[in-house]
């Protein structure tokens, strides 16, 4: 993959564009941001007010997910540097199918307010003139449209001048770590293939063997029958109509997802204590924390344990730099049929095309 998967993909960045072009959300909703500075020093924290506003005169339930209310664990912002596109360096989590708990009621004319610091969460070491906007999209995005279109919320950009390690016009770091770990992942280590535990009870050690194992043949198979021809109704499940630049994009993530499986130093941390599947840094290759829904799933079929691990491994720039938007069979399935473009990023798609349940030819 090119150094653009740290970021997107340009077809996928194209898509997502689409999706996220109004400055407020169709629903009645307004977002802005704020920074609490103008001009930093390297010393300095990169932080912004974020404020939602529901400007109609009816209740709004918005996903918490793509929310920074709790939190940011997906690239909620867009941000550049002189332009450019700037690594998101935080977490990506595997999630089930939203309930509408999962969302936050905004009242009739209300607002929510958030600050969140983004150097934290974007590679922010170059100095230069920083764009910063709120920009997200998903057919989950609002209850009352759970699972159809896709919906967006987007805010203006405000800009900030940020006097960074680096100087301008430099290569970020994060773009030089990729570098490394590509140059790495092409002269493999003879212990290259290994598996390893954080935090693992003996108990949980066997059944990440197990799942990792089961991951590996999801994705040989998977492999398999993206290199045996024409794809059928299976790629056309999860990955809508077929054009040639997607088909070769879904084929070279999974000859990509099998080889990570199959010859990198993969590490399973058990650490985690929330209530969703799993985590990665997607620039921080071949940790996977699995969290308490993980235990708790099958083996293998729908949201099992080797797809979790299957999903996760799509997520690192140096696999597939795959996203989140869309969790669940039936949002993943929309998906494919609605803007097959995003389903061929999105990671929910890989892991049901790799579990195939039910089976399709």
């Amino acid at each position: 993959m090119s150094l653009n998967g740290l970021w997107k993909t340009a077809l996928g960045a194209a898509a997502l564009a689409m999706a996220c072009g109004a400055s407020a959300a169709p629903k009645g909703i307004a977002v802005s941001v704020v920074p609490e500075k103008h001009a930093l020093g390297q010393e300095d924290d990169v932080v912004v007010s974020v404020t939602v506003t529901n400007t109609s005169d009816s209740p709004q339930y918005l996903l918490k997910w793509r929310t920074p209310f709790e939190g940011v664990d997906a690239p909620l912002f867009d941000v550049k540097r002189d332009g450019e596109p700037v690594p998101y360096l935080g977490a990506l989590v595997k999630r089930g199918a939203p309930k509408q708990s999962d969302y936050f009621l905004l009242k009739p004319g209300a607002s929510h307010t958030v600050k969140v610091e983004l150097s934290a969460l974007y590679d922010m070491s170059v100095t230069g003139d920083y764009q910063i906007s709120y920009k997200t999209a998903s057919p989950d995005l609002f209850w009352n449209g759970h699972g159809k279109d896709m919906s967006e919320m987007a805010s203006e950009a405000a800009t900030v001048w940020v006097d960074g390690r680096l100087p301008r016009g430099a290569t970020p770091q994060a773009v030089l770590d990729l570098e490394a770990m590509k140059r790495d992942a092409a002269n493999p280590s003879p212990s290259a293939g290994s598996l390893s535990f954080s935090k693992c009870t003996t108990t949980q050690q066997t059944t990440i063997t197990q799942a990792l194992s089961a991951g590996l043949n999801m994705a040989t198979n998977s492999d398999a029958y993206m290199s045996s021809g024409a794809p059928g109704p299976r790629y056309t499940k999860w990955f809508g109509a077929t054009d040639s630049a997607r088909v070769n994009r879904v084929k070279a993530n999974f000859a990509a997802i099998k080889d990570a499986f199959a010859n990198k130093p993969v590490t399973v941390d058990c650490g985690c204590k929330k209530t969703y599947y799993a985590y990665v840094y997607p620039t921080q290759p071949y940790t996977i924390y699995v969290c308490k829904a993980f235990w708790s799933a099958p083996l293998t079929g729908t949201d099992s344990k080797g797809g979790t691990l299957l999903h996760e491994m799509s997520h690192f720039n140096v696999v597939a730099g795959t996203d989140d938007h869309a969790y669940g069979q039936a949002a993943a399935a929309n998906l494919a049929i609605t803007n097959p473009a995003l389903a061929v990023e999105n990671a929910d798609s890989h892991e049901y095309f790799g579990e195939n349940t039910p089976a399709l030819q």
